[in-house]
């Protein structure tokens, strides 16, 4: 091989692996939902969001083919240990840092259901940036007792 053609060759390959990294700056790890019954309550998804980036990814939004409605909420318990759950609204990721998706905890709210989560299926899940970036993540649906994966 002569030298011009090794030298295109290794910008190329350096190339790709700046693009690679550039895109998998959002990673989303050990995703999973459980089983719903019927469609007229919400499901929910878990997962963890890392930001292997530089800069703070701000997490904005949500789509899926799934649920008219996906949101981030927050569950918390009060002093007097009455549970609640509310929209999250958008979530700073700071760079190295993860975002634990979890039961009790922040997590997907699939409202409007437009099929049932049936074990077994997957589905597909669009994590929306405000610097117009999205990452979409296949879901596993787990049994309706699930605790997570491998549970």
């Amino acid at each position: 091989m002569n030298v011009m053609v090794k030298s295109l060759l290794a910008i190329s390959v350096t190339l790709l692996s700046f693009v690679g990294t550039a895109l998998a700056e959002v990673v989303a790890e050990d995703a999973w939902s459980r089983a719903s019954i019927g469609m007229t309550r919400p499901g929910a998804a878990y997962m963890n969001i890392r930001n292997a980036g530089v800069e703070t990814e701000v997490l904005i939004g949500l789509r899926t083919d799934l649920a008219l409605k996906p949101e981030i909420h927050l569950s918390s318990i009060n002093d007097k240990g009455v549970s609640s759950m509310l929209p999250a609204g958008e979530i700073e990721i700071a760079p190295g840092e993860t975002i634990e998706l979890k039961p009790g905890g922040l997590h997907v709210m699939l409202m409007g259901l437009q099929l049932p989560l049936m074990e077994g299926d997957t589905f597909l899940l669009t994590l929306l940036f405000a610097d117009d970036d999205e990452v979409t993540v296949e879901i596993p649906i787990f049994g309706i007792a699930a605790r997570g994966p491998g549970n």
